[in-house]
């Protein structure tokens, strides 16, 4: 197995976690490199369901080695909760098996109340953003001003002590003014961050050696990403983006490893379109269609709660994120919630005044307004839930997975016809 970059190729909840979880059977390490707990990959292992936010998705897995990369904005209170979670499941966590990059950037709670305020007041010509209220944008903002708190920066009580101060401080000056909020106590978080790095302290490492030694030393590693292209800070549906870049890229940067050690990229899409929060989506259903398939797919935010907004295929931006991410093949999910249809529509362009979009547009009021291009094609009618053999689809699924194929570019190499791990189909 090559070292794998898998990355979502719509608005994220394609279901990366089964497809990480799948990989990594055969995968020594697997390397989570950005998001932060605003992310949810579910996994299904019988009766049990886990759903991860910050620890990679190969935790499940005996014997692999997991990583938390320093491109990744981690709430420590997330974290300490996530690894009693899952020891509450007989599911080992010690620092054999998990690591954290001392680099990785720390969300503290004014990070998480900035970013309710912000979404929750209103912004002239601002529109809401969708977010999760966790803290990532506030937290990645303040790595990019150079004046984020990392986690060696815990380790170290006096550099502590300077930096959250300054950013007491100033958190304060802003939200007093501007919200009208009480503000924070630097004393008290001061105190509960000490006593959460202590707990954390025996994790966090130098990864981007312990990688680049894995690396050379021909291990396999699988890279997760988490959100989607379309929700990239650089190449998403701007501003209704998450603060990260969720592209194979972004492996590179928030693991510490050059582009050349990645052999391979992997996009994850379902086999129809959702998105969660604010934001454009041309192939969105009708009412009555969308609570049809949110109900047969299960579409409720595994992070928020909050139902996924669904819709047709749409090819114009999985081809998007083939080109961005350098995609060579694809993984389909949750084929078997359109057993039941008789018609299926494919999105293979947009249309708006009068001209014909079958590349991306970055402008939003193209995104918000065009009309898009259907192909109609006829259902299969069977339940394909039970298969394993990618050749007993019924013709016309695979008639819809070949046409998918060539509308995006990329080949069909994994399909999923359900939530557990025998429900999937290898090419």
């Amino acid at each position: 197995m090559p070292n794998i970059v898998v990355v979502g190729a719509q608005w994220g909840d394609e279901g990366k976690g089964k497809i990480i979880d799948i990989l990594s059977e055969r995968a020594d390490y697997v390397v989570r490199y950005q998001g932060g707990s605003n992310a949810g990959h579910t996994i299904i292992l019988g009766d049990k369901e886990f759903i991860l936010h910050l620890i990679p998705s190969g935790i499940i897995r005996q014997g692999k080695i997991c990583i938390i990369g320093n491109g990744v904005a981690l709430d420590p209170i997330s974290l300490v909760e996530e690894i009693t979670f899952l020891k509450n499941k007989n599911i080992k966590v010690t620092p054999a098996n998990l690591l954290i990059s001392q680099n990785t950037h720390v969300i503290f709670p004014y990070h998480k109340v900035l970013d309710s305020l912000r979404e929750d007041s209103s912004r002239e010509g601002m529109s809401k953003i969708g977010t999760t209220k966790r803290g990532i944008g506030p937290c990645y903002a303040d790595k990019v001003s150079r004046c984020g708190i990392r986690f060696i920066d815990l380790l170290n009580k006096e550099i502590f002590k300077e930096k959250l101060r300054f950013n007491i401080k100033e958190k304060n000056t802003l939200i007093k003014i501007l919200y009208k909020h009480k503000g924070f106590s630097f004393d008290k978080i001061y105190k509960q961050y000490l006593v959460l790095a202590k707990k954390i302290k025996p994790f966090v490492t130098d990864t981007s050696v312990i990688i680049n030694n894995a690396i050379r030393n021909k291990k396999n590693v699988l890279f997760e990403g988490a959100q989607g292209t379309l929700l990239d800070i650089d190449h998403g549906t701007y501003p209704f983006v998450t603060s990260s870049n969720a592209t194979s890229g972004g492996a590179c940067t928030g693991s510490g490893i050059g582009p050349v050690s990645i052999n391979q990229v992997i996009g994850v899409v379902k086999a129809y379109t959702t998105r969660v929060g604010e934001g454009p989506f041309p192939t969105e259903f009708e009412a009555p269609l969308m609570e049809k398939i949110r109900n047969l797919g299960k579409e409720f935010g595994a992070t928020t709660g909050r139902p996924r907004r669904c819709g047709w295929f749409d090819s114009v931006i999985v081809k998007h994120s083939v080109n961005i991410n350098g995609i060579g093949k694809i993984a389909v999910t949750k084929l078997d919630v359109l057993d039941t249809m008789k018609k299926i529509k494919i999105c293979t362009a947009y249309k708006f005044k009068g001209k014909t979009f079958s590349n991306f547009p970055s402008d939003l009021t193209i995104l918000k307004n065009a009309k898009p291009i259907y192909e109609e094609h006829d259902g299969w009618l069977k339940d394909t839930s039970h298969l394993t053999n990618f050749n007993a689809l019924p013709t016309n699924a695979k008639k819809y997975l070949h046409r998918l194929e060539e509308l995006v570019n990329a080949k069909v190499s994994i399909v999923s016809v359900g939530s557990e791990r025998k429900q999937t189909i290898f090419r």
